[in-house]
This record gives C-alpha cells, structure tokens and sequence, in this order.
C-alpha cells in the first residue's frame, strides 16, 4: 500500500510539473495595439470611433467609385485575409475592409457581446459613418454571415452579396480547429488568456487550409501577433460562447440581389451541403466550387478566386 500511495504521489508530481513547465513555455503576455500598429498597420490603415472602439480599417482603391465592395473576415481572422483580393480589384473597384471586433487591431467590444445582432448593427453604424449608402457586401465563414443577416435587415444598401464559405445554416462540421475546439472548454479555454502556443495555431491553420505548403510562417505569425492583442484572447472565447444559431436562415430565400456564393469543396468546417443550401434559397444566384481548396478560399489562393469576383461584378 505504503508503495502504491508513493507510486501516485511521484506520478501527481510529475503531472504537475509536465503542467507547469507547458504554462511556463507557452505563457504569452497581451502585447498593446501601439506596438501591434508598427507591423500590421500601414499607410491605407485608418482607425475609427465606433462605440468606444477604436476599428481598424483600409479604404482602398479608386474612390470615385460610388458602389465599394465591402469585405469582411470570419472568426480569428483580420482585414489582412483580404489584401491580395484588394491588391487584384482596386484599380477599378474601391474596396474598405475591416477588423470586426474581437480580432485584429479593433480588439473587444466593451459589452463583451458578440451576437450575430451585435455585428449587424456594428456594421450599419460602421457604413454610416463613412457616408456609404449602398454597397457590394461580401464575407467570409462568420463574415459571411454577417453579410446575409445585414442584408436582411437592411436590403435597399446591398447591391450584391459575395458568400466565401459563409456561415448560416444548421450543420454538422467533419473537423473543427482546435483553437475552437480547446476554446469551448471551460478550464482549457480560460487558460487561453494567458498562454498562446503558437503550434495551435498552426494546427488550426492546417485545418482550414488543403494545402499546407501555402501556410508560411508570416502567416502564422500574423494570426499568432493579432491573438496576442490585449483582449483578443477574452474577446475570442467570449465570441466563440456567442451562438449564432436562430431562424434567421429561413429567410434567406426572400434576398433578391445578385449573389456570388463561392466555396472552396475540402472545406471541413462548414461543409458543402451549406454552400449547396445557399444555392437552393438564393433565388439570384451564382455558385463556383474550387474543389482543391478549403474554408478560405480566398487566401489559400487569392488569384484563381479573384477571377471568379471580377467576372460577377462585371455582370448588371
């Protein structure tokens, strides 16, 4: 007995230690927006009141164009995702992209609320304030759901709607990244506010992507960079604790603008059958399925999806 009590007592400690030696290697301290600005943001990044937050944005592009294309990220994501789109259409297209709140250098909304209601009406202050009365709205996974749900509430400011493996309906995922997945667990998920393995990101990375020759470590370091903004890692879990989940999706089929649905078929996420979904509701539609790629498309390989955009929006 005397041996078995020492055997567990030694194995606890060595648990113990295991833990505190992961802790201590991983931990990673808030890093300010100041000094996040001096590598994410550029020359095109501006900053705007919103709601006692401070949202970074880009307008970029021609700006005599009076319908801009209004892009935005999904979860864990930032404006960045979509600057070799912006780099492909701003000669002849104006295009403002955004950091949502809870990611990149916005960082938390001080409510702590992350609804699907919240980001709509975010949104609609955010395209107030910049004077804009109509637009081309596009979006990915979580953006991707924002962009419907605006357009229901506000039909006459969406001209078109671009949906990137957009979020919406009920589904199962086959895979789910495994940020999201530690992030839903109470004691694992809390310890996200203090340490930040890099690797994790990476994995989620790989999750999302097909080919993971394309995930450099730029990229990597980018996402870990913004995660590590001061609040961003509250911020995440309090957003992925947010359900999105209503009846909102079936109205869906009443949306009447032209509408790119655009989907990469590996995507293990949000799976095909949702972009087949969207298919069969949206009564003005056109689909293009990129079979070699995953949850997002447009930054696994911005070029072959850029064409498809830029044949849409010369359609009338």
């Amino acid at each position: 007995m005397k041996t078995t009590l020492k055997f567990l007592k030694y194995f606890l400690l060595i648990i113990v230690v295991i833990i505190l030696s992961f802790i201590a290697l991983n931990w990673k301290n808030d890093v300010s927006v100041e000094e996040l600005k001096k590598k994410y943001a550029n020359a095109e990044s501006e900053f705007m009141e919103i709601d006692e937050m401070r949202v970074h944005f880009r307008d970029q592009g021609l700006s005599t164009d009076s319908l801009p294309i209004v892009l935005i990220h999904g979860t864990g994501a930032s404006l960045h995702t979509w600057e070799p789109w912006v780099s492909e259409l701003k000669n002849e297209h104006r295009i403002i992209t955004l950091d949502l709140p809870a990611y990149g250098l916005t960082g938390p909304n001080q409510t702590g609320g992350y609804s699907q209601d919240f980001y709509v009406s975010f949104l609609d202050n955010f395209l107030s304030k910049l004077n804009i009365k109509r637009c081309i709205l596009g979006g990915n996974s979580l953006g991707g759901s924002i962009t419907w749900a605006y357009a229901l509430e506000h039909p006459e400011k969406v001209s078109k709607m671009i949906l990137v493996d957009a979020g919406g309906y009920p589904m199962v995922s086959k895979s789910v990244p495994i940020a999201f997945q530690i992030a839903k667990i109470p004691v694992l998920g809390n310890l996200f506010k203090y340490i930040l393995p890099r690797p994790i990101i990476e994995k989620s990375l790989q999750n999302v992507y097909v080919h993971d020759d394309r995930i450099s470590p730029e990229l990597v370091g980018r996402y870990y960079d913004l995660a590590s903004r001061a609040g961003n890692r509250q911020a995440f879990l309090d957003r992925i604790k947010s359900s999105f989940q209503s009846d909102k999706y079936l109205k869906i089929k009443t949306l009447m603008m032209p509408t790119l649905i655009i989907w990469g078929k590996q995507d293990e996420l949000i799976p095909l059958n949702v972009a087949e979904k969207f298919h069969e509701d949206l009564p003005n539609d056109t689909i293009i399925i990129f079979k070699d790629l995953g949850h997002t498309p447009m930054e696994e390989d911005p070029i072959i999806t850029v064409e498809a955009v830029k044949m849409f929006l010369r359609k009338e």
